[in-house]
């Protein structure tokens, strides 16, 4: 391996370090089919916000309004009820956790009936709520 190599691996190793050292967010542990269940949502929460930014893009703010609705929305609060106990990651959560998510859903829903008028420019301002829920709760919270 060329020293250069070496030393960025070393560098970008000890950088990791520093930052778990550093992190203050709450650790929440959950049960193993809790966490599993949540790592699955958050993927698909990037693919939905993905999905919405796109098609604000594409100048579609109504279907954009709908995939919020429909993925990241007030409709889309328990879909895990039907789960074992151990696997719904909302009753193993701190109750401010829980509360962030519920805040994530609700900004989720004002942003589709934003977009519902096929307005992009009121969607686009409503949008920052949204992800700003995310980054709340991902800046409070961890599971390691």
């Amino acid at each position: 391996m060329p020293v250069k190599t070496l030393l960025v691996a070393l560098f970008a190793l000890s950088a990791a370090g520093a930052l778990r050292a550093e992190d203050s967010r709450e650790g929440v542990v959950l049960p193993a089919p809790a966490q599993a269940v949540l790592r699955r949502e958050m993927l698909d929460n990037l693919l939905a916000i993905n999905d919405i930014v796109t098609l604000l893009a594409e100048g579609k703010p109504t279907e954009a309004g709908a995939v919020a609705e429909e993925k990241l929305g007030l409709s889309a609060m328990g879909k895990n009820r039907a789960l074992p106990l151990e696997a719904r990651p909302g009753a193993h959560m701190p109750l401010a956790m829980r509360e962030a998510g519920i805040a994530g859903h609700k900004a989720a829903s004002e942003f589709a009936k934003a977009a519902a008028g096929g307005d992009r420019q009121q969607a686009l301002a409503r949008l920052p709520a949204v992800t700003g829920a995310c980054v709340a709760c991902h800046f409070a919270y961890r599971l390691r």
